[in-house]
């Protein structure tokens, strides 16, 4: 892809995330269900996470951009470094993630991730665009732009970390409220919650080295440009 259509494309994605943030933040907390509490807001949902970190990573690869343009390459070339980190340890597989164990779980009983409630106050398209389009979206990026995946070991600590402060979020949350941020999660004795994260951080993992191997297949080991 040419470099001015890709800062294009990066520039409309930074704006499509950033505004389904915003339209998140002006939904009417006074008209929320019973089941959703407010403490943690919406940054307690990995969803609304997701597309936080997204809007960072498409603000992060048009800048790179607009630097390749402008011939800024020494800097151009440690955005990328950034960009290409960002993309390949969460952006990739978190996406991924929540796209397919949303509509797993809510296909199976929509109660435990996203109960009836809720589509009173949020509209259908603003559920597609959290849920759907994010992952259509990061497979066009593994087609549009070639990203550098650091070393094995080194993704896999980073996705690690992550994991383990969104899960210690979510038990600080249970902690002070009683209340857990998915209902799913109350079904669970302490063991079967523990054995349910490392699950699927096992799931995520692999959805990290599938986004590896893509990336391989299609732009082979070496292909990468300022």
């Amino acid at each position: 892809m040419e470099i001015s259509t890709l800062t294009a494309y990066h520039c409309l994605a930074f704006v499509w995330y950033f505004f389904v943030i915003y339209s998140i933040t002006c939904l009417r907390t006074e008209e929320r269900p019973s089941e959703v509490f407010l403490y943690g807001g919406q940054w307690k949902y990995l969803t609304v996470l997701n597309l936080v970190l997204q809007a960072v990573f498409y603000g992060v690869s048009f800048l790179a951009d607009v630097l390749r343009l402008i011939k800024k390459l020494r800097c151009a070339k440690c955005i990328i470094s950034s960009r290409d980190l960002l993309f390949s340890v969460l952006a990739f597989p978190v996406s991924t993630f929540v796209s397919i164990s949303f509509w797993t779980l809510y296909t199976y009983n929509r109660e435990l991730v996203y109960p009836k409630s809720l589509d009173g106050v949020i509209p259908l398209w603003l559920n597609h665009a959290m849920h759907t389009a994010i992952l259509p979206v990061a497979l066009l990026e593994m087609l549009a732009t070639p990203h550098r995946y650091p070393a094995k070991k080194k993704g896999l600590i980073l996705l690690g970390c992550a994991a383990f402060l969104y899960i210690s979020w979510v038990l600080w949350i249970h902690f002070v409220t009683g209340e857990w941020v998915y209902p799913l999660f109350a079904s669970f004795s302490p063991a079967g919650l523990g054995a349910f994260f490392i699950g699927n951080f096992a799931i995520i993992v692999c959805f990290y080295n599938f986004g590896e191997f893509l990336n391989r297949m299609i732009w082979g080991q070496s292909k990468f440009c300022f």
